[in-house]
């Protein structure tokens, strides 16, 4: 029996998290001990559909900004963080994002504390984010960073800064690249392809697919190689909808993600992406 309390507010972090009712989530948090992570994992074992829970939810409100070196050979996001919508909306507030990012690419950095360490202008990025946060009265920080190095590196920003993409490619992607980007702001891949799904989200949904599987009436009885064949199933299942090369196209349906970029070019990957997003 869990001996730990579990808030009103809890339950509507969870609530907001998974999409799942109010009495649902209580039952997960007390099952697991106000583990928010397996809270998530209880609710899908009982086969409830989750809302994706990836990256989206970073920060509670901020700007997104996506930048490439004129050469596209790197590329860098960075969320500027802030606590309500009216300062994330403010046009100063998205070009202070915008310098930030700027000088990201200026300074060539590589993390998130060589940022913070960059000069724009003469001052520290740091520096004048507290200067700012002294202005505008709220609390803000870069609170993601993201960099990629590669033969040639896309970049997309998506719904008013809201959700930034970088995408890696072994060659000149062209129009290509935007597509891609635009695919991967839309439908949140989890990796390019099932072979470079890490290990331990490969066995976390394996033991999803297998909860849910012992669930149902109609396997009780049923031997072990046959729930775990349904339960391979299941993972194919996955990889198909949340790999990025298996998913079908948003702009043409009728094709996969590596169908289009076959046509495009035979020889044309993704090497690697990264998509980073603000959540509500």
């Amino acid at each position: 029996m869990s001996t730990v309390t579990i808030s009103a507010q809890d339950i509507n972090k969870l609530r907001q998290m998974t999409g799942a009712g109010m009495m649902d989530c209580r039952k997960a948090l007390t099952e697991t001990n106000g583990d928010f992570e397996a809270a998530i994992d209880w609710l899908r074992k009982q086969g409830q559909k989750v809302a994706a829970k990836r990256s989206d939810r970073e920060a509670k409100e901020g700007v997104v900004i996506a930048r490439t070196t004129s050469d596209n050979k790197t590329g860098i996001v960075v969320c500027v963080s802030c606590e309500t919508d009216f300062v994330s909306k403010n046009a100063d507030f998205v070009a202070f994002a915008q310098s930030i990012a700027d000088a990201a690419v200026k300074s060539d950095v590589k993390t998130i504390d060589e940022l913070n360490n960059a000069d724009v202008n003469g001052s520290k990025v740091a520096d004048l984010v507290n200067d700012k946060l002294a202005s505008i009265g709220e609390k803000i920080g870069v609170t993601k960073f993201e960099r990629i190095d590669a033969a040639y590196v896309a970049s997309y920003i998506h719904g008013a800064n809201r959700i930034g993409v970088l995408v890696g490619f072994n060659k000149d992607a062209g129009e290509a690249g935007k597509d891609i980007a635009m695919q991967i702001a839309a439908m949140n891949p989890v990796a390019v392809d099932a072979d470079s799904v890490p290990a331990d989200v490969v066995a976390r949904e394996k033991d999803i697919a297998l909860e849910q599987i012992r669930q149902d009436p109609k396997m009780s009885g049923k031997p072990a190689d046959m729930l775990d064949k349904i339960a391979t199933g299941k993972l194919n299942a996955f990889f198909k909808e949340s790999t990025l090369t298996a998913q079908a196209f948003v702009k043409d349906g009728s094709k996969t993600v590596g169908d289009y970029l076959k046509g495009i070019d035979k020889d044309l990957k993704v090497t690697e992406f990264k998509r980073v997003a603000v959540g509500g």
